[in-house]
């Protein structure tokens, strides 16, 4: 068992000296120290973000007005500027218009690729059609489809028109979907007839007629054909086919829009109660993730990026910001375990991938399935988000990947589309600590009386205003529902609601969400360290630890376990389950019971759902509970009603 902290990877001269971010650190006289480059970002925000429009030059007016104006919540930032995205994640298109801009793969084996001057002709295709439809900046465009080249020129069509942007993956249900898209009121809805998943095909164009008769103000459905090859057949009314909306083509142009202009519309899990939509605006993501990607994944042009995602995850929105800083973007549909769990370790081989991220569990499925990825010469970065990654899943890594690649953890969410903290290509890399506090993002750690702590776990807050934190949440014209998603614990602070504790080097340890920690007889602890210790049993394929202690009352903790294929809960297991807890937690927690399960609920993003099954536990209505819609495989529920 490796220990946290254990030293795994340390930069060489050589990188340090190519990173992107020490080129930016030469020119801003911060060369060599990142803590004081971190520190000047976040003391400094009315210097450090110009310096990131100017240093990547982007496409747009910057105005005179100030950077910054109030605080939290409801800063504005660089009032009088004018800016696309589109503009700028299509500006290759004219200086290297053959360089290869997307690479599709599918589970099936179709592969398709788009330079950046094909996709530039693409998005202008499809923004004729858009205006043909009606399409302005402001009003809506709605998509219900899997992660395709087609989802990626839909959504750069739409900003180009300052038109806003909102996706869900075809594998919600229709309920999820309308709960999200009815709160928006789209103009038009892009989807799919169907979608394949681990080597099934499933036809989605009943549920899409549903979504689009509870859409108030839908003026036309577009049909893309991906489950058939063929168009389908005779539309009904309102309704057009994918080709049909591309079939003309006026001059690509790109509307300049304020700094704070919606770009997309992104929601929360909608596990229990109506998904909140959270609104990005287009100059906040283009700095932030000008500044993520290049400083912190280290990507660039001769980069080939691939993040495993669906696009009703906030890391497609990122992924696809590949392109604005010239990267080469992977987009992948289908299982990341189809044929084998070995499945996405191949496209990165086959591809030449650079940097490829993905979400922790699968790293730890790899390891458990004792994959032994082959031919990665050119990867040099790994990145993990989602959930925290144990310490043993960063040591596989290095000992059955590659030992000389970058292994960023991740932390952050769709509420800024971005991580608050992560790794840099300046700084070690150790087990299960994530190496840094991002460029920008002033992150801090408070203890129960709102008081900053260092080396001690406490709440994740940020105290001060970063450019891509929401502009405003949809229908929330007073702001309410925003301020008390984040504000309501601390006034004029961001809580985020994870466990963190930052080390006294500015490294960081995330243990879980705040809102379903272990307290057992006042000892609190973050659910990532138990399962820690169950998960790394051979056995167990997953797990989900419940305390059902409420304020001033003790409760139970229960384990719930879902085991590997032909293993079994037996008695030994038992017992060694809860010798390793006592051992390496404490004996106050070791589970009063365990159960096995067929499967533990997770949501469409891979984030388990410890607050959900804690409710239904302490008597709340399964479908009060949880919104079956939002869940990966809600079968698995009824198994945690109490008998």
């Amino acid at each position: 068992m490796v220990e946290e902290g254990a030293l795994l990877w340390r930069p060489t001269d050589e990188v340090v000296r190519h990173a992107k971010i020490t080129r930016y650190m030469d020119r801003m006289g911060h060369s060599g120290d990142y803590e004081r480059l971190w520190r000047w970002s976040v003391d400094s925000p009315e210097e450090f973000w110009p310096s990131v429009w100017e240093y990547f030059d982007v496409v747009g007016e910057r105005g005179d007005g100030p950077v910054i104006s109030g605080t939290m919540p409801g800063a504005e930032w660089f009032t009088g500027s004018r800016v696309n995205y589109a503009a700028n994640a299509l500006r290759r298109a004219a200086s290297q218009p053959d360089k290869v801009a997307v690479i599709f793969r599918s589970e099936g084996g179709e592969r398709v690729t788009l330079t950046y001057a094909e996709l530039h002709e693409e998005v202008a295709r499809v923004r004729t059609g858009l205006v043909r439809l009606g399409v302005g900046a402001g009003d809506r465009v709605a998509a219900y489809v899997p992660n395709i080249p087609e989802a990626l020129i839909a959504f750069l069509a739409t900003a180009s028109l300052g038109a806003v942007w909102s996706s869900c993956s075809p594998d919600f249900g229709a309920p999820s979907v309308t709960d999200r898209f009815a709160q928006i009121e789209p103009k038009v809805l892009i989807a799919v007839d169907g979608y394949r998943y681990n080597g099934k095909g499933y036809d989605r164009t009943g549920e899409v007629r549903d979504i689009a008769a509870k859409l108030p103000g839908l003026r036309a459905t577009v049909w893309i054909p991906h489950l058939r090859a063929a168009e389908p057949g005779a539309a009904e009314g309102g309704e057009l086919s994918w080709q049909g909306l591309r079939a003309e083509r006026e001059p690509l142009v790109f509307e300049q829009v304020p700094f704070g202009h919606p770009l997309w519309i992104l929601y929360s899990s909608g596990t229990t109660g109506l998904p909140k939509p959270i609104v990005h605006g287009h100059g906040g993501v283009v700095l932030e993730h000008l500044k993520a990607l290049s400083f912190h994944q280290d990507l660039g042009e001769d980069d080939v990026f691939f993040w495993y995602t669906t696009t009703g995850w906030m890391m497609w929105n990122f992924l696809i910001g590949g392109l604005l800083v010239g990267s080469t973007v992977v987009l992948y549909d289908g299982s990341a375990a189809h044929p084998g769990v070995d499945a996405l370790w191949r496209v990165v081989a086959e591809e030449g991938v650079t940097y490829f991220g993905t979400g922790a569990p699968y790293i730890m499925a790899s390891m458990k399935a004792g994959v032994e990825p082959k031919g990665l010469d050119r990867l040099r970065g790994v990145g993990s988000t989602g959930s925290p990654l144990p310490p043993e899943g960063f040591e596989w890594v290095y000992s059955h990947v590659k030992e000389d690649v970058q292994l960023g953890s991740f932390s952050g969410g769709t509420d800024v589309c971005t991580g608050f903290v992560g790794s840099v290509p300046l700084l070690p890399i150790r087990a299960g600590v994530i190496s840094c506090r991002c460029l920008g993002a002033r992150v801090e750690s408070f203890d129960p009386a709102g008081r900053p702590v260092t080396g001690e776990v406490g709440e994740l807050v940020v105290t001060a205003p970063m450019p891509s934190m929401p502009v405003m949440f949809w229908n929330d014209p007073g702001g309410e529902r925003y301020r008390d998603s984040y504000f309501a614990d601390y006034p004029g602070v961001w809580r985020h609601g994870d466990w963190i504790k930052v080390l006294p080097d500015g490294g960081c340890v995330i243990y879980g969400r705040s809102d379903s920690t272990l307290n057992r007889g006042g000892v609190r602890m973050g659910t990532s360290e138990f399962y820690r210790v169950v998960e790394r049993f051979e056995e167990i394929a997953d797990s989900l630890v419940i305390d059902t202690g409420q304020l001033g009352q003790d409760g139970r903790l229960l384990l719930y376990v879902a085991m590997a294929p032909g293993a079994a809960l037996s008695e030994d297991l038992v017992a060694a389950l809860r010798t390793a807890l006592r051992t390496e937690l404490s004996p106050r927690h070791v589970p009063d019971e365990i159960h096995e399960v067929p499967g533990i609920p997770r949501t469409l993003s891979g984030k388990k759902l410890e607050v959900p099954v804690r409710k239904i536990l302490l008597g709340t209505p399964l479908a009060q509970a949880a919104n079956p819609d939002a869940l990966a495989n809600p079968e698995v529920l009824r198994h945690f009603v109490p008998e």
